[in-house]
């Protein structure tokens, strides 16, 4: 659930934002704000969110009015990058911040690389330093895990790595499944799952949604060799 914080110098508010801090992207208390859209909802204002984002680089499919699951990850991606709060619904403040405008900014110049920044929990496509688009994502969760008698840290490793394997189709190991997995080391991969919270929750990997992960394949966005950093 979104916070609203204390007022800006201007007479709008900030929402909590944790600790990449708070943007003021609300207007002035009295002006009316525009209705709350979620899962579920329908419609132009549904589509005009859908094309905003887009338009800042967000991917969500084909923008059709329907706000589904690709829509939430799109918003999720979003409230990252501004550094608001995460709950994946568009009230005031992420709609100030929506007209506003937020884009997370990649760190590599050249070539075609996909970008994982651990802090923000956010994947890139990046051409040549410009950035392609945004996705939601979540990667290792912290947390100790066993897996046949081992005990592990559920990290994701940090570092410059290539795709070298993949697979197209479903992986299942001991510790789960992996949705068409782009392996970048070891066993460590981006991949599609069911479910790609806004929080770190996986093994390892590098989560993004089923839907994401079969669109980079649909458009070959992740070939063999693609360069990944993770920062």
């Amino acid at each position: 659930m979104c916070r609203i914080g204390p007022r800006c110098c201007d007479g709008s508010y900030q929402e909590h934002a944790g600790h990449h801090g708070a943007t003021c992207y609300l207007a002035a208390a009295d002006d009316p704000a525009p209705p709350a859209l979620g899962p579920g909802d329908h419609g132009p204002a549904v589509l005009a969110l859908q094309q905003r984002l887009a338009s800042l680089g967000y991917w969500l499919g084909s923008p059709d009015g329907n706000f589904n699951a690709t829509t939430e990850q799109a918003v999720y991606a979003f409230q990252k990058a501004a550094g608001i709060g995460r709950d994946g619904s568009v009230g005031p403040v992420t709609s100030a911040a929506v007209a506003h405008g937020a884009v997370p900014h990649p760190r590599s110049a050249s070539g075609h690389v996909i970008e994982v920044d651990l802090a923000r929990q956010l994947v890139m496509l990046v051409s040549d330093g410009k950035l392609d688009y945004v996705l939601n994502t979540s990667t290792g969760g912290g947390y100790n895990y066993t897996d046949r008698g081992v005990t592990y840290k559920a990290d994701t490793p940090v570092g410059t790595f290539h795709v070298y394997r993949q697979t197209d189709g479903m992986v299942t190991d001991s510790l789960g499944q992996l949705w068409r997995p782009k392996f970048f080391d070891s066993g460590f991969a981006l991949h599609g799952d069911t479910d790609v919270p806004p929080y770190p929750v996986s093994h390892g990997c590098v989560r993004v949604s089923n839907q994401a992960i079969d669109w980079i394949w649909a458009n070959n966005l992740a070939p063999i060799g693609t360069e990944v950093w993770v920062y």
